[in-house]
């Protein structure tokens, strides 16, 4: 029973059912649900310019092994960024179609001034503004203001920049890992509020908006795991069958890091299994220490699903128009800062504090809204993820004859 207790999941998911029947028979709670969710989130922002900066260096610095490997760090990096990029389509198709936000709220609980600022910028973004505002005047300035494309175009110079100087950089990379480090046991221990976070922001949705906002919420939960369903056992199938291998005896073959992901939300524990698990498979020690690695900041199916569903779900809970042009730059924007998402729990969530700051057309406080179900949508994510990077191995090793039969039989 006490371990139970000290289970964050279990703590989250009593933290929620609290956060309704407090919303729903003490309305005016909701301010102070409000002011503590904010608190929580605000705990969660300061620490993305690092994290995200930190990731993006040491992840581009670690890249020299590319050198040795020649092709195969190419054909990875262009993998991942089609696979990316038809996550993100299906993500943003489904959400248009369903349209879980569509009937969240009554507008008129809204501050009205405020989110006519929203609509109005929204109304007013175009790609030059886009471009032109990626590249800072000051460096320092980006960090201070927390205007995280500016910040990831710097974390890619400096990256690159880095990995020039060869061993000469390596006292550096060795100094970042550490300060990354640093700043995930933070993330830690902050996501260990996770259970106050998930209260108040469930009780301020609730107090504000009624007990109503709960079928949009789980319209949108429902339609991300039937989403990342249909990504993994038919787009996902579809490459399996291209390549010549079992989607079904692939997924068996990993089912035990399937139950570790599913059990911590996070698949980053899984890491050293995947890698070992992907040479028996048959992929060559080579093909999989590059590409297993290079995938956990890169190749991120499941984080990008959300990502799109999520950001268009709040678009329609606002009322802020997204038109077909400024979707497709929502799928640019969304390509560059989900390659930031850490493979830990709260990641996505992380990410999309942040992608919503770098679009400046949605109320980032809109995130506080979320948060109730994030939690539930965290193993899909996770567990898409990891399917994704284990397949992205095998395809690559296949395309460069640096694949044999392993403890398994081709199809």
């Amino acid at each position: 029973m006490k371990k139970l207790l000290l289970n964050l999941n279990f703590q989250v998911i009593a933290a929620i059912l609290l956060g309704v029947i407090a919303g729903f028979f003490f309305k005016s709670f909701g301010p102070t649900a409000q002011t503590i969710s904010k608190m929580f989130i605000s705990l969660i922002t300061m620490l993305i310019a690092p994290i995200i900066f930190l990731t993006i260096v040491l992840g581009i610095a670690g890249m020299s092994d590319m050198k040795k490997v020649g092709r195969v760090g190419g054909k990875a990096l262009l993998y991942f960024e089609i696979v990316s990029t038809f996550a993100l389509v299906i993500g943003i198709i489904v959400a248009n179609l369903v349209k879980p936000g569509a009937d969240f709220i009554n507008t008129t609980k809204v501050d009205a001034v405020k989110l006519a600022g929203f609509q109005k910028a929204a109304a007013e973004m175009h790609w030059v503004d886009f471009v032109t505002h990626i590249i800072p005047s000051n460096v320092f300035d980006a960090f201070a203001k927390g205007d995280i494309l500016q910040i990831l175009l710097f974390a890619i110079l400096f990256g690159l920049g880095l990995s020039k100087m060869g061993e000469g950089g390596q006292t550096v990379i060795n100094l970042f890992e550490k300060i990354s480090k640093v700043f995930f046991n933070i993330m830690h221990m902050v996501m260990r509020l996770a259970p106050i976070g998930a209260f108040a922001g469930m009780a301020y949705t609730i107090s504000t908006y009624g007990v109503k906002t709960l079928q949009p919420l789980g319209l949108l939960m429902a339609s991300v795991y039937i989403t990342m369903f249909l990504f993994i056992f038919v787009a996902l199938n579809v490459v399996c069958y291209l390549y010549k291998f079992s989607l079904w005896e692939y997924l068996k073959f990993i089912k035990d890091e399937i139950l570790l992901v599913l059990g911590t939300s996070s698949s980053e524990t899984a890491l050293p299994g995947m890698m070992e698990k992907m040479e028996k498979f048959g992929c060559s020690k080579s093909v999989v220490g590059l590409v297993i690695p290079t995938g956990y900041s890169f190749n991120l199916d499941g984080t990008t699903i959300y990502l799109s569903m999520a950001v268009i779900f709040l678009a329609q809970v606002f009322k802020v128009p997204l038109s077909l042009e400024r979707q497709v730059m929502l799928i640019g924007v969304l390509m560059i800062t989900s390659k930031g998402a850490a493979a830990v729990t709260g990641g996505g969530f992380i990410i999309l504090t942040s992608t919503l700051a770098a679009l400046k057309i949605i109320p980032v406080e809109g995130v506080a809204i979320l948060f109730g179900v994030d939690r539930f949508m965290s193993e899909a994510r996770a567990i898409t993820n990891m399917i994704g990077n284990g397949i992205a191995t095998i395809v690559i090793a296949k395309s460069e004859g640096e694949f044999r039969a392993g403890e398994l039989t081709e199809k």
